[in-house]
């Protein structure tokens, strides 16, 4: 039953993502095609909870579908099961939201 709920959830976060990165890739064509500065993108990042919004979804997502993701080829490939494998799930995931969150957090809030 975990299996099945852990393959919806990929899924899942599959669909979140993909318009979160088409929109991420719109953004940073902008960026770049007007040529914005580090300092030009943080002054309209920072302090907007749509960008904080924007981004936090995108690193949740991003952190569980990688995380589900590596359980299984990890477990296929090299044959982990049960704790060492919940384990490493978990891990990878804390790592990747505290990552991604950390970034997050540094571009939008003031």
């Amino acid at each position: 039953m975990l299996d099945m709920r852990l393959y919806m959830l990929q899924r899942i976060t599959a669909l979140i993502m993909a318009p979160l990165t088409l929109g991420h890739i719109a953004v940073m064509i902008y960026a770049i095609h007007d040529g914005l500065t580090a300092a030009e993108i943080l002054g309209r990042t920072q302090g907007s909870l749509a960008w904080f919004l924007f981004y936090g979804i995108f690193v949740v997502a991003v952190s569980l579908h990688a995380a589900i993701g590596l359980r299984v080829i990890l477990h296929e490939t090299l044959g982990v099961k049960g704790a060492a494998l919940s384990a490493f799930t978990w891990s990878v995931c804390l790592i990747l939201l505290a990552m991604g969150g950390r970034a997050v957090w540094a571009v939008t809030v003031p």
